[in-house]
């Protein structure tokens, strides 16, 4: 484990397991004074409201304890949304000025079966009871591998950690030293699932985070970042000449581009374009093209791509379906790169397919999900 700075922060490009819009949340926390811990894993950034107050206190958007005034420290249990390995955690102190917490660690566990214990409404000004403490105590969490080890916090700060650690990850225990506040908690990995339990039958998406889809490399994400094709929207291309080729495609100059690995290596039976939301900045047209590579290699920078799907008009607010009609391979891949052009937005990309086997000794280890 390391603290390192955001531009050498290669994990950041990764999906965040926790986010509460991927289904993860908060399952105990010691204390809840100030505010709650599952503000720790909401979606949108923390902020500051000066004037508004609890009758705890100051209301904070975030984590925060009561000032200890006995042994021990502060901690809580974060259930992953997409169980998988962790690359890097974000602690974010923003707003937290005078009332961080001045230490943190994180462990990280991988369990067999799910807590029946959570907390549930409004936990601000409380704090966990004797049989919670008891039922939690049962996990063994004080024990669990060190993925971030004791390290200090700054005031109103991002603090971005890699972490060593290859084995897979459902449960984090978030350690404060001795008690205070945290903003937001992002960790940024990549989602593992039991692949020998999946049928070579099987339709699914092999692009879906909780597949172990990722993105790996991109042409711009000014508007909104390309993984897992939520929210992709680039900047506007300026150059333009509006000409059409027969099929009603604009010929224009550039595109943007983004590259994902698929969670398994499979044949793509089926590809949907969805640019549900953009009305007025959808893509012109797109087309999506595709390599094998072997398990661990990621120089698709280098690799020959074919067409998987040619390019294509897509109309704004709509879910384009492609079937085998329109596609090009059939045949076993692992990394697509999709290309829309001239610029704009699309929302998801899924590729329904099956397994397909890798060569020998090239499958990646199962995982239990």
């Amino acid at each position: 484990m390391q603290r390192t700075q955001t531009d050498k922060c290669d994990f950041l490009h990764f999906n965040d397991l926790a986010c509460e819009t991927v289904g993860g949340r908060v399952v105990f926390a010691t204390d809840e004074w100030f505010a709650p811990a599952r503000n720790l894993l909401k979606s949108e950034p923390p902020q500051f409201l000066p004037s508004v107050f609890t009758e705890f206190g100051k209301w904070m958007d975030g984590w925060e304890t009561r000032r200890k005034r006995v042994p021990g420290h502060d901690w809580c249990l974060v259930q992953l949304g997409v169980p998988g390995r962790v690359h890097g955690i974000d602690v974010d102190t923003s707003f937290f000025t005078g009332n961080h917490c001045p230490h943190v660690s994180i462990q990280g566990g991988c369990l067999e079966d799910t807590p029946t214990f959570t907390l549930d409404g409004d936990r601000t000004g409380m704090a966990a009871s004797d049989s919670q403490m008891a039922a939690v105590a049962t996990l063994g969490s004080g024990a669990w591998p060190q993925l971030v080890g004791v390290a200090p916090l700054q005031p109103g700060s991002h603090h971005f950690f890699k972490v060593e650690f290859s084995s897979r990850v459902t449960h984090l225990r978030v350690n404060m030293f001795p008690d205070g506040g945290i903003a937001r908690l992002r960790v940024y990995g990549v989602g593992q699932r039991d692949w020998s339990s999946v049928s070579s039958n099987q339709l699914l998406d092999l692009l879906a985070l909780t597949n172990g889809g990722v993105c790996l490399g991109f042409s711009d994400a000014h508007f909104g970042h390309p993984r897992n094709m939520i929210g992709w929207n680039d900047l506007v291309v300026l150059v333009r000449v509006l000409q059409v080729d027969r099929s009603g495609i604009l010929q224009v100059p550039g595109s943007e581009w983004a590259v994902f690995r698929l969670g398994h290596r499979g044949r793509v039976s089926r590809v949907e374009v969805d640019t549900t939301h953009f009305r007025g900045n959808s893509p012109d047209s797109c087309r999506v093209e595709a390599c094998s590579l072997d398990v661990g290699d990621e120089s698709w920078s280098s690799a020959e791509w074919d067409v998987l799907l040619p390019p294509q008009k897509l109309r704004p607010h709509h879910r384009h379906h492609y079937g085998e009609a329109e596609l090009r391979l059939n045949r076993p891949i692992s990394h697509v790169r999709v290309v829309m052009a001239p610029d704009g937005g699309i929302s998801r990309l899924r590729l329904w397919g099956r397994i397909a086997a890798a060569p020998a000794n090239q499958e990646r280890p199962a995982s239990k999900l």
